[in-house]
């Protein structure tokens, strides 16, 4: 009869082993595929902006926030004007093509506004604080390749 206690108690020893292990490796991989810091909180969380930084920083955000929803309704159009001629066509038919080429062109325009935007904001900081901006900026870009 104790044997049978050891072998439950050996059971629920390793379980709880396991367990923990398993959860600590879980842990650990959510944790380190946690997204990057986004543009806003790099400039207003790692760089020590002065009061006129800040203001003219706000400026530029907003500047670009009254933008950006135009810009993403153009992508969301151009995914939509997508589907449906895929929807549409029996293949890689010509009407597709010119759904690629739209979404591609808005995709491009949102890029290019968005660095537009970041590098106005760069042209507000110190040489310290752009060297930074720039080092978090590439890292958010490019996570693990430096």
């Amino acid at each position: 009869m104790m044997r049978g206690w050891r072998a439950i108690a050996l059971t629920a020893v390793l379980a709880a082993l396991a367990s923990g292990a398993g959860t600590w490796i879980s842990a650990s991989w959510v944790l380190s595929r946690r997204e990057p810091p986004s543009l806003h909180d790099i400039v207003h969380h790692d760089l020590k902006l002065s009061a006129d930084q800040l203001s003219r920083i706000e400026v530029i955000e907003a500047r670009f926030a009254a933008r950006r929803p135009a810009l993403e309704a153009a992508v969301r159009a151009a995914n939509l004007e997508l589907a449906r001629a895929i929807e549409q066509s029996d293949g890689d038919s010509p009407q597709v093509q010119a759904a690629v080429d739209h979404f591609h062109m808005a995709m491009g325009v949102l890029q290019k506004e968005t660095l537009g935007h970041v590098f106005e904001m760069r042209s507000v900081l110190t040489p310290e604080q752009a060297d930074l901006f720039d080092a978090r900026v590439v890292a958010a870009l490019a996570p693990g390749e430096n």
